[in-house]
């Protein structure tokens, strides 16, 4: 089985611009991603994707792997599905993205762990426990309800399933941003236009849920701190210096 990682970065966030560029403990955040997803051998490579010149330079820097795109792409994914379009011989191709410097071997591993078993799935993605005090009514955090099969039922940013007798009697599971594809369905996926419940929730996964599709979920031990903010970004810092959180 052959994957190709591929980790889209772009400049002009709007919550917070030149976040790939953003300095954690000495390192571009997109040093961090790029070295976290390379420790994963399954990949085949590992491949920053962006549109922008200051972080090309700067992955070509450090020695990564990076390649330039179109600037019109209005998802990771479609940036994703651009690059992956230029590497012809995978399998499957992953998408790792740049705001994920803390991302752990397990996340990878379980991630791509359907395709390394030879099943080959349409699409897959990770999960963690919610925690129900901070994360079932935070519309920032997106819960998952999985079927008996693992593979996800719905993603919302609203609190997931309704307990009607006031009792967390079901499983709910908090998602995580990483995404894997089989070759062929990532291209027809990326195609697929944006979907109404896509546009509801501002989640693009729900794209294939509602052209039914299967997206399996892997879960794993605890959540990734992803970096949205630049509060975020404060926030790992501080944990960081206070050996709560490592690299």
């Amino acid at each position: 089985m052959s994957i190709l990682a591929v980790i889209p970065a772009r400049y002009a966030s709007s919550r917070f611009p030149a976040k790939p560029l953003a300095l954690i403990e000495g390192k571009p955040m997109i040093q961090r991603v790029y070295e976290a997803t390379s420790r994963c051998k399954a990949f085949s490579k590992v491949i920053v994707a962006t549109d922008d010149e200051r972080i090309f330079e700067t992955v070509k820097g450090f020695g990564g792997e990076v390649e330039m795109t179109r600037k019109e792409h209005q998802t990771g994914t479609d940036r994703v599905a651009e690059v992956a379009s230029r590497h012809k011989g995978y399998d499957v191709v992953a998408n790792v993205q740049g705001d994920q410097p803390f991302v752990t071997l397990e996340a990878l591993e379980k991630l791509i762990e359907p395709y390394l078993r030879d099943e080959l799935p349409e699409m897959t993605t990770v999960a963690c426990p919610l925690d129900m005090l901070r994360g079932y009514r935070d519309e920032n955090t997106v819960k998952v309800i999985c079927n008996a099969k693992g593979r996800a039922m719905y993603f919302s940013r609203a609190p997931i399933p309704f307990f009607r007798n006031g009792v967390p009697n079901a499983p709910v599971y908090q998602h995580i941003g990483l995404y894997a594809f089989r070759r062929d369905f990532l291209f027809f996926y990326a195609m697929l236009p944006p979907s109404p419940l896509e546009q509801a929730e501002s989640l693009e996964q729900l794209r294939a849920l509602e052209n039914g599709y299967a997206i399996h979920v892997g879960v794993i031990s605890k959540p990734l701190l992803e970096i949205n903010a630049p509060e975020d970004l404060e926030r790992a810092k501080a944990l960081l210096k206070s050996g709560a959180l490592s690299l």
